[in-house]
């Protein structure tokens, strides 16, 4: 049952928090320490907001951009392309070539910086400020609560140093015009902050089972894959610590280890085509409610639906063909490089109405064909009868975690050891149609430390290529997918590599550029990063 969703949108409906662009100069007046925080409602609706604001938010699905989060996890990298829609919105072709400019481009880059800032700001630290002295808690239900803000916190600044790298630290809310000057961070600094809100919620006593049997609010599950992941990226470019591959390792191997979460297994013998329907792939795009699912965002159909993203599996020509929605883009379309990620004949994922479909019976009972495209997002019903979707977008799975552990443990030992191979065995093995894990564990064994590394990030391709992953792993390795002489999928070193676009990655661009409105409003940032 979802319940999450009713308690945010009550929240929203009194307004709680003004949005108002993050150091413009308005402080927080709306509501203060002095008339909020005086029940346990309060407590709750304040920790409730976060769960539909700032990264969370710009994640939610329009038909022509596709949704915010695309323009820096996908179009960035340049192998993704948006190609119905990017005519009507110039910065997505100026991310693809690299050439987002600070003051051109301010408000679009503007908005995602504000959007994560105000969650920090006017409801993090809000709500971190005054939780402890709140009345009508119980002791768990205050360790809970900040346990809950303080992950939010974290998952918003992941995501600032992810687009932008050294960014300001700020931990209080703003109440006057002095608290807006705040220098940059280093990266560094900025993972450290991260991570001591993490510990607070590992702490916090929540709930370690998978989010939906929760109420779809976050457990100790949750905190542990975002751990996980922080901690890869903490390992990789820029930072480079490599005593985080054993943390992360280390994080992904409990949620692994433990009872409670399970990979989503198929429901018949995939080696016969006729049993693909009920492949874990189709019970991924389905279901809201497995194991599997360690941090989702929340949608219904009536109150929160999902927007238009069933509109991303189908092609511009899909708006004569009887669909209930009036717009139809191909928002998220990967690039042949990514597609040649994927083994054709062998990889489940790959076929069509699994993770891709390249055909479809409309509702006038005629078949049309196209290149594949995703599929990932398909739900029948919005398509074909209600345009509002209802299914909720996982961001991280229990999957993910077996490809941490699988890179981490070999990162940080330097050999390929039984425990990592099986670790990738066995998301491969899932995928394969015709090989088992035995047999894929036993070939992984034979790599080079390398040369398994890559396959790892290969497969992460693979395994959520919809999930908006590509361009954080792109920065924090340093290696940039690319096809060889053969044609066939490989790596060339981020530094140099030129996207299907024409454009050259070098460090000036491994980032968005900092809003020229922030720049001209806080004078500090314009420092250097403090180390």
């Amino acid at each position: 049952m979802k319940k999450i969703i009713y308690l945010v949108i009550s929240v929203c409906l009194f307004g709680f928090v003004a949005c108002n662009e993050f150091l413009e100069e308005d402080p927080l007046s709306d509501i203060t320490k002095d008339n909020f925080f005086k029940s346990r409602n309060d407590a709750f609706a304040a920790v409730n907001i976060l769960y539909r604001k700032g990264v969370l938010n710009l994640m939610s699905a329009g038909n022509l951009v596709g949704s915010s989060y695309m323009y820096s996890t996908g179009f960035r990298s340049g192998l993704i392309d948006n190609p119905s829609g990017k005519g009507n919105i110039p910065a997505i072709g100026k991310c693809q070539t690299l050439s987002i400019d600070p003051v051109t481009d301010n408000s679009v880059i503007q908005g995602f910086w504000s959007g994560a800032y105000e969650t920090i700001v006017r409801n993090a630290n809000f709500a971190l400020e005054n939780l402890p002295a709140c009345p009508g808690l119980t002791d768990a239900e205050r360790k809970q609560l900040i346990g809950e803000a303080s992950f939010f916190r974290a998952l918003n600044y992941f995501y600032l140093v992810h687009t932008w790298g050294a960014v300001p630290v700020v931990l209080k809310t703003y109440y006057s015009l002095d608290d807006i000057y705040t220098q940059r961070s280093s990266e560094k600094l900025v993972y450290e902050q991260i991570l001591k809100d993490l510990e607070v919620a590992l702490n916090a006593g929540l709930p370690d089972k998978p989010m939906p049997a929760n109420g779809f609010r976050i457990t100790r599950g949750s905190v542990l894959a975002l751990a996980a992941d922080v901690c890869l990226n903490m390992a990789g470019y820029p930072v480079q610590d490599a005593s985080k591959y054993a943390d992360a390792a280390r994080y992904a191997k409990e949620l692994i280890s433990n009872p409670n979460y399970a990979l989503i297994q198929h429901g018949a013998d995939m080696s016969n085509p006729e049993n693909w329907g009920k492949s874990a792939y189709n019970t991924l795009r389905t279901s809201d409610n497995e194991k599997e699912y360690l941090f989702v965002r929340e949608y219904d159909a009536v109150i929160a639906n999902g927007g238009d993203k069933p509109v991303w599996c189908l092609p511009y020509e899909a708006n004569s063909w009887g669909f209930k929605y009036s717009v139809y883009v191909n928002a998220w379309n990967p690039d042949p490089i990514l597609h040649a990620a994927y083994d054709p004949d062998d990889d489940l994922r790959y076929q069509d109405n699994q993770y891709f479909h390249s055909s479809v019976i409309g509702p006038n009972g005629v078949e049309h064909t196209f290149n594949k495209l995703a599929y990932f997002w398909w739900e029948d019903e919005a398509l074909r009868s209600t345009a509002r979707s209802e299914k909720d977008i996982t961001i991280y799975r229990l999957s993910e975690m077996y490809l941490i552990a699988a890179e981490a443990l070999v990162k940080a030992g330097g050999v390929v050891t039984e425990e990592a191979a099986g670790y990738l065995a066995t998301i491969e093995a899932r995928a394969s149609i015709s090989k088992d894990y035995t047999t894929i564990k036993n070939k992984l064994q034979t790599l080079a430390p390398e040369a398994f590394v890559n396959e790892v990030i290969t497969e992460k391709i693979r395994e959520t290529l919809f999930e908006f992953k590509l361009m954080d792993d792109i920065s924090r390795t340093r290696k940039y997918p690319a096809l060889d002489g053969e044609g066939k999928f490989t790596f060339v070193p981020l530094m140099g590599a030129v996207n299907p676009y024409g454009a050259i990655f070098s460090e000036e661009n491994v980032y968005f550029p900092i809003p020229d409105q922030v720049r001209q409003r806080n004078p500090l940032i314009n420092e250097p990063p403090l180390q």
